[in-house]
């Protein structure tokens, strides 16, 4: 069973969503069981269009192909349930359907026994 690695994403910023997604697929590259949480404070990254934003900042990676690659190899990235109502972000405007609209406490079970965590 591979080790799991947590990615806590607490802003909307480049500075905080960039490595968040980079720390994320580096871990799927490493064949860590990935779960990623965007707390309400990043909820709004996960909206359609908004890693589009961010383009491709110089010697970075692109955040788009980063964010499919997450999804595509299993990673599983939670939306924070209270993001729907302090933020007003409606889960249809979500840019994927893989993305898991959940509270803290169900991610906090799926996520028991991590070896890493990383918070941004």
């Amino acid at each position: 069973m591979p080790e799991k690695m947590i990615v806590v994403c607490n802003h909307a910023e480049t500075g905080s969503v960039m490595p968040a997604l980079i720390f994320a697929s580096s871990g799927i590259a490493l064949d860590y069981e990935v779960h990623m949480f965007f707390c309400p404070g990043g909820a709004q990254a996960l909206v359609k269009g908004e890693l589009e934003k961010i383009g491709t900042p110089k010697g970075m990676p692109n955040p788009v192909e980063l964010f499919n690659t997450i999804l595509d190899q299993k990673g599983k990235v939670v939306f924070c349930e209270l993001a729907i109502e302090n933020k007003g972000i409606n889960p249809k405007d979500l840019r994927d359907s893989r993305i898991v609209v959940e509270k803290v406490p169900p991610f906090l079970m799926a996520a028991g026994g991590a070896g890493m965590t990383f918070v941004f």
